[in-house]
């Protein structure tokens, strides 16, 4: 199995609480905590021993590797930032931004989109939502180890953020400027200490490297690539088309609600239209996940949607905490190429 749980009992103000993190391996994990409130040792440690016993009976075996994630007072709090969010685009596009030395390029990570705030030696993350979510210890001690203050947005993978943009340093707002001064600004930041679990995502200008690493990209099954105008603001929110920083995904994913859960490790799934919900088919369950609830937010990879809306061989990726009901809408279906189209 790929999948991990971490279960930590730490001390919280008067008391202890249990902490937990789980996902699949390599990814980030998604957190919470087996008690809402502080208690007494004694009644941590059975909370956490009982735990582990029962991850254990579920054939979970302890080992010394993992992914910490630091919790938050704060969790789930408004932050007061929303991050940029991307317009798709099709192939013909694609291959004008590549020959436009106005659109850099860069790889999209298959990741969880996550902001890292530090303010007054306190390290937050961000989600997509604008929420205050858990970061992973390593990416807290990597940036601690940076000087000053900063808020970087990036794709959290396991362990590592993978920083593409900077909108805050040393208290000064940096989203009104170029987005290439922005990103001069986070490759110095990191050049400091050339740190280990905060990265930055290439930049690619040149139209001869953008062909050259757009072929490497799919080669090596990225997720897809994202282009960004050199010269354009950082922009909270998602437009309603276009914009100046535009996503391509080479395979295609969706994220969709559980409206039942089948037998044989199935669930069906529906999406929202004009019309209220519609039903997109099932998918299967693997093994080494848990079947989600009905109402859970699951991400799915699929080949295409036939016209009715179902999809074809999809693949499930896992649940979206950071994505509500409201945005598993039709309009992310792509539907199967025809001769004329």
């Amino acid at each position: 199995s790929d999948k991990e749980y971490h279960v930590r009992l730490e001390a919280k103000g008067d008391g202890y609480v249990v902490n937990i993190a789980f996902g699949r391996r390599g990814s980030t994990l998604s957190t919470g905590t087996k008690t809402s409130a502080p208690v007494y040792y004694d009644a941590a440690l059975m909370i956490f021993e009982k735990t582990v016993r029962e991850k254990k009976a579920k054939g979970y075996t302890e080992g010394a590797s993992g992914t910490p994630y630091q919790h938050s007072e704060n969790n789930c709090r408004v932050s007061g930032l929303l991050p940029q969010l991307l317009n798709s685009i099709e192939e013909p596009e694609v291959v004008r931004l590549v020959e436009s030395r106005q659109w850099a390029m860069q790889e999209k990570k298959d990741g969880k989109r996550l902001l890292v705030r530090k303010e007054n030696g306190i390290i937050e993350g961000i989600n997509k939502k604008g929420l205050v979510v858990a970061v992973p210890d390593t990416i807290v001690k990597t940036a601690r180890e940076l000087k000053g203050d900063f808020v970087l947005d990036g794709e959290a993978i396991g362990d590592v953020l993978h920083a593409f943009d900077l909108l805050f340093l040393n208290g000064e707002d940096l989203r009104g400027q170029s987005c290439e001064r922005r990103y001069v600004a986070l490759l110095n930041l990191l050049a400091s200490g050339l740190p280990k679990h905060i990265k930055p995502v290439h930049c690619l200008i040149d139209p001869m490297d953008k062909v050259s690493w757009l072929r490497t990209f799919k080669r090596q099954q990225a997720e897809g690539i994202v282009f960004k105008l050199l010269s354009a603001p950082y922009t909270a929110g998602r437009p309603n088309s276009g914009g100046a920083q535009l996503k391509h995904k080479f395979v295609a994913t969706l994220s969709a609600v559980v409206a039942k859960v089948n037998q044989q490790r199935s669930v069906a799934l529906r999406l929202l239209n004009h019309e209220g919900w519609q039903p997109v088919g099932n998918v299967t369950i693997p093994a080494n996940h848990q079947v989600p609830p009905v109402g859970a937010v699951v991400e799915v990879r699929y080949l295409y949607a036939y016209p009715d809306g179902s999809l074809f061989q999809p693949v499930y990726l896992g649940e979206r905490r950071d994505v509500s009901a409201e945005e598993c809408v039709c309009s992310q279906l792509k539907f199967k190429a025809t001769e004329e189209d």
